[in-house]
């Protein structure tokens, strides 16, 4: 990929115009006064979809890169890195790319695309696998091939071996997020489990989720890659390679919770449905989505999560220009559940949609007594503040009048509220937060994580003596992600202020690097190496030590077969031990 399309891939022409142009919606398009020549009625037209721009007034019209040509005087290569700034883009990797040594993306991609047919070619050997899907989720043969569901052999490093094969290094597997290292090397990232291919618009796979086969096991659920060059779950929206033509012919799109429920939907014939990935909706997701259609109908829980997930939708709605409705699923069931039963079901829920503010209100009038002061104003407080988030004055006067009518109150008494801007957070239903303490144990565990890291972010010349750490042994997810990082990035130097995927744990790479300089800095290299190893050692012994309360805990009422596999883990625990104390002894 060059730099020209790498940059229209990470911006949208709305964003980069409307630092210039004041823009407003008109239907799938957005409508502005031109910057080019004084005008009263608005003739400069800005299309998401095609991702061009057109000023009527003066017959210009373009791409990205023409829009900024002509606001900012400059030619193709001004333009050029103008918006590569904005896009976060280093065009000198781009120079390397144009003498042969930059085509890092491609070769991802590649492994990437190799690593779903090996897994189609597994599906078809496993009988577990094939049951779950044909069986238990009713899939057919088409909508199998159609999303390239496969399954991940448990031996541990089957596609490492075969992508090996294929010629790929170790760093390009890494950097893909196919393999990651564990005590005994590398090996696959995914093992025994439905693999689902993740897909950018255009098709190309990014990634997977993967879906434990048996529930009954101790690990989680779902997995996906970690975030690589190719993917990053908060701009991902799983499907929309395949729903993209039913959303425009549609006019709206539909967002399911599950991968799995997307696929039922297509398969049901309901296919303008996509997935959000297994993450909190951003502001990305609005707007591939908008690319398409405008009208964006979520299908969440009637719990509270699903209402805090309309809450958070409706101010990202308003800032991208989009319509967000809710679907509401009888009986509480999820669309793959309601598809089983009848997909007409589902076409209903998903024709009977309403939108997101009228279903709050909704849902908070059930949670609330709003017959009662105290509830008049706890509901008030909480559906203003959402009302407040509107743009537009006249749909915020509806829902003053609505309001008021409800309560039993006037109209001026809900417009002064309304009116009101609180500093103070509105009064809403709360939800009790865990006060559990750490406990001795889980202190030190973290602490030695901390301390390893800070080694091994600031000297790395010491990585390589931690050979034996894998990331399943940082319990703390800001200690994982740094950990991760760091192993997927060996030449790593320890400048973290301008890297991207440290800027979310920042203040925890801050006290990791603080803690080098006041417990290590002085220390000779021997004095390092030492002291790294022996933390490994009791890294390793913490982590043991845990999963062998869990293995204990397990082997109670386990079967047989089971009893069998805890105790195999149990002796693999008991390898790893002795290995990290003897590797710490070498070094003394």
């Amino acid at each position: 990929m060059d730099a020209v399309t790498e940059i229209k891939a990470k911006l949208s022409i709305e964003d980069i115009v409307a630092e210039y142009v004041q823009l407003k919606r008109a239907g799938r398009n957005f409508k502005g006064l031109s910057p080019f020549n004084e005008e009263k009625t608005p003739s400069f037209i800005v299309s998401p979809e095609k991702q061009i721009w057109h000023d009527f007034s003066s017959g210009k019209g373009g791409d990205i890169f023409t829009f900024i040509q002509e606001v900012e005087g400059v030619d193709f290569r001004g333009a050029l890195e103008i918006l590569a700034r904005k896009a976060g883009i280093d065009l000198d990797a781009f120079k390397s790319a144009g003498r042969g040594g930059g085509k890092e993306k491609d070769r991802l991609y590649q492994a990437l695309e190799l690593a779903t047919k090996f897994y189609q070619t597994q599906l078809k050997g496993s009988k577990v696998a094939l049951e779950y899907l044909l069986k238990k989720r009713l899939f057919s043969k088409e909508t199998i091939l159609l999303f390239k569901l496969g399954y991940s052999p448990n031996t541990g490093d089957a596609l490492y071996k075969f992508l090996k094969a294929k010629g790929f290094s170790d760093e390009e597997l890494t950097r893909a997020g196919l393999v990651t290292r564990r005590y005994r090397g590398l090996g696959d990232m995914f093992r025994g489990r439905m693999m689902v291919p993740l897909s950018d618009a255009s098709g190309r796979i990014v990634g997977f989720t993967a879906r434990l086969l048996d529930d009954g096991d101790d690990g989680p659920k779902y997995i996906n890659t970690p975030a690589t060059l190719l993917y990053d779950k908060g701009r991902q929206v799983y499907g929309l390679h395949l729903a993209k033509d039913a959303i425009r012919k549609s006019g709206y799109s539909v967002v399911v919770e599950g991968n799995l429920d997307v696929i039922s939907s297509h398969q049901a014939g309901v296919r303008n449905v996509v997935g959000a990935a297994g993450t909190a909706l951003t502001e990305y997701h609005l707007k591939d989505l908008n690319r398409f259609a405008g009208d964006i109908r979520f299908a969440f829980d009637s719990d509270r999560a699903g209402i805090n997930a309309t809450e958070r939708a409706i101010p990202l709605a308003q800032k991208v220009g989009v319509n967000v409705s809710i679907i509401t699923i009888p009986e509480g069931k999820d669309p793959d559940e309601l598809i089983k039963v009848d997909p007409e079901l589902w076409r209903q829920a998903v024709d009977n949609h309403q939108y997101a503010v009228d279903w709050l209100i909704e849902r908070y009038k059930n949670l609330l007594d709003i017959n009662t002061g105290k509830g008049k104003r706890e509901f008030t407080d909480v559906i203003l503040k959402i009302v407040r988030e509107l743009d537009d004055e006249v749909e915020q006067d509806h829902y003053s009048a609505k309001l008021a009518k409800l309560l039993g109150v006037s109209n001026k008494a809900m417009r002064a509220k309304l009116a009101q801007n609180p500093q103070q957070p509105s009064q809403r239903l709360k939800q009790v937060k865990s006060t559990k303490q750490m406990n001795n144990f889980d202190i030190e565990y973290s602490k030695t994580q901390q301390h390893i890291l800070s080694l091994i972010l600031m000297q790395k010349s010491l990585r390589p003596e931690v050979d034996l750490l894998e990331s399943g042994m940082f319990n703390d997810d800001s200690a994982k992600q740094l950990f991760e990082f760091i192993d997927a990035h060996p030449d790593f130097d320890g400048q973290h202020k301008d890297i991207k995927s440290l800027q979310s744990i920042a203040d925890y790479v801050k006290i990791i690097s603080l803690q080098f300089d006041e417990l290590y800095r002085t220390l000779e290299l021997h004095e390092l190496q030492y002291e790294v190893t022996r933390l490994q050692e009791r890294l390793i012994a913490q982590y043991v030590k845990q999963q062998k309360k869990l293995v204990s805990k397990k082997l109670i009422g386990a079967d047989e077969d089971e009893a069998r596999r805890l105790l195999t883990l149990d002796k693999e625990l008991n390898i790893l031990l002795k290995e990290a104390k003897d590797r710490k002894y070498d070094q003394s």
